[in-house]
């Protein structure tokens, strides 16, 4: 039995720590608002170009190191989380198509094709000099797609701040055929298992965070 002269650790690490989120991504904000935690978004100052010869898996984690650690720098005290992901495709990265044309030709050439797309996970605390990078995979099975079908999709969705052009939350699920994933939330832009993984080993517990903060 726990000593009742010695106080539970309590499932905040402080009152008074910040939580800030690294990106400009509404995705990535919505679904770290799921976790019901204070947070703060701060856009990272980060070249996201790949290196020569960079693999997508390695591109993920680098650039989504980069991104906490950039905002940590600012924000010494606070817990950083950033994220990036990369689609591979022929061992290739493919990331945001940013136009119409460039979205097109990433559909058609994911028409038919198992496509990996890579998450990569990053929490900072520049403080104590912790940092923790983990990378998420989601296999993607696109079905056969024609012109015309492609480009209706993306006359409603305009996907063109999607890496790989594919918007699963909305009508982008009908150009698929199966997902693989151990993290459902993984393809969306932030695997919320994984998140809340390292916010444990962090030393903050979200559910129970959650529950002092709402309880």
């Amino acid at each position: 039995m726990p000593d009742p002269n010695v106080p539970l650790p309590s499932p905040l690490p402080s009152a008074r720590t910040r939580l800030i989120l690294a990106s400009t991504s509404p995705y990535r904000r919505e679904l770290l608002a799921r976790l019901r935690l204070p947070f703060e978004v701060v856009a990272p100052q980060v070249d996201e170009t790949p290196r020569p010869g960079e693999t997508p898996a390695a591109l993920c984690e680098r650039l989504a190191l980069a991104k906490a650690r950039a905002v940590a720098r600012l924000h010494p005290q606070a817990l950083v989380i950033g994220s990036d992901q990369v689609a591979a495709c022929d061992g290739e990265p493919v990331g945001k198509p940013h136009t119409h044309e460039r979205a097109v030709a990433q559909l058609l050439r994911f028409s038919g094709r198992a496509i990996t797309f890579h998450t990569g996970l990053a929490l900072v605390r520049a403080v104590d000099g912790h940092e923790q990078v983990v990378r998420v995979p989601v296999e993607v099975t696109f079905r056969m797609l024609d012109r015309t079908e492609i480009e209706t999709y993306l006359r409603l969705e305009q996907p063109y701040d999607c890496a790989g052009s594919a918007k699963c939350e909305t009508l982008g699920i009908g150009l698929l055929d199966a997902i693989r994933s151990d993290d459902p939330t993984a393809l969306v832009g932030l695997p919320l298992i994984a998140t809340c993984r390292l916010l444990r080993a962090a030393g903050l517990n979200p559910v129970l965070t959650a529950g002092a903060l709402h309880g």
